[in-house]
């Protein structure tokens, strides 16, 4: 009689796919080409990091570059760089900090924001094109876990990562 996988050797191949599967997401996602195919159809000329702070700004409320930069995983320099061009394009105005006269926080102007959402719409035509003959229960299920694992990766986002050594 065949052994059957225990659970952790089942959570482990699943774990495995799921990890190859988002980042083949991911990657397809995020290909040049494909940013400049969403920038076409949206009619603006942004780069992929000026969407990804756009983005970040409209979901939020005006925050400190610095926190923006944490939030966004990438060093201030960067972030810094990219809001000077989204000022001078419209984009972002800097506005007092209430909590610190000395220090600005950035916000949304209401281009910005008509900009975001040509660039949301767009995005979830593809989505929808893509996910066109799944049922309505299926998409249903799917936002579900993808909430789940976004809420579960947001939470452990910090943790060390502990890799076993490999085997000699």
């Amino acid at each position: 009689m065949p052994a059957h996988p225990s659970t952790a050797a089942l959570v482990s191949v699943n774990v495995a796919e799921i990890e190859r599967v988002l980042t083949r997401v991911t990657y397809l996602a995020g290909r040049a080409r494909q940013h400049e195919r969403l920038m076409a159809a949206a009619g603006l000329a942004l780069d992929r990091a000026a969407v990804a702070i756009l983005r970040h700004i409209a979901e939020s409320e005006p925050l400190r570059p610095g926190a923006l930069a944490v939030r966004l995983s990438v060093e201030a320099s960067h972030v810094t760089r990219q809001l000077g061009q989204l000022e001078q394009g419209g984009y972002v105005i800097r506005v007092p900090d209430p909590d610190d006269r000395r220090a600005q926080r950035v916000q949304i102007t209401d281009a910005a924001l008509a900009a975001v959402e040509r660039i949301r719409e767009v995005s979830r035509r593809g989505v929808e094109m893509a996910l066109a003959d799944w049922s309505e229960g299926d998409l249903e299920h799917l936002a579900v876990l993808f909430r789940r694992m976004v809420g579960d990766f947001v939470a452990h986002a910090e943790d060390r990562l502990d890799v076993p050594a490999a085997a000699s």
